[in-house]
């Protein structure tokens, strides 16, 4: 008789962690490129044109026309989600670089921010 209740109870706790697993995910995500240290240093106010920009970085995400600047908007994107039963957390940060250029097509300022360092996974939803 023991050795029938131990068996259920065996498969009775194997069938709740297999539930509870079943109910589990974790998940990275990466929208655009990683922008390399290099190639932000490259672009020099007054001196790097359009076109320089356009060679070393590619085509940017976005294109603004704002108070007589044409502004180059570059984006990367590194999100973390962990989803387990019922609970989830998604960490999302972003890196952006922004190009303004005057209306000769030089480069007038470059405003960037790195945020990506350091995203944690964090599987626990309340607080940090």
């Amino acid at each position: 008789m023991d050795e029938r209740r131990t068996m259920r109870n065996l498969t009775l706790v194997a069938l709740l962690c297999l539930s509870v697993l079943g109910g589990c995910a974790f998940v990275r995500g990466n929208v655009g490129e990683e922008f390399k240290k290099e190639d932000v240093e490259a672009i020099k106010k007054g001196v790097t044109t359009r076109a320089e920009v356009a060679a070393r970085l590619g085509a940017p995400d976005e294109i603004v026309q704002a108070n007589g600047y044409e502004i180059f908007h570059y984006r990367h994107y590194d999100s973390k989600l962990g989803y387990i039963v019922f609970f989830s957390r998604l960490n999302i940060k972003s890196d952006n670089l922004y190009v303004l250029f005057n209306r000769d097509g030089v480069v007038d300022e470059v405003v960037f921010g790195k945020r990506t360092d350091g995203l944690k996974f964090q599987v626990w939803p309340f607080g940090d």
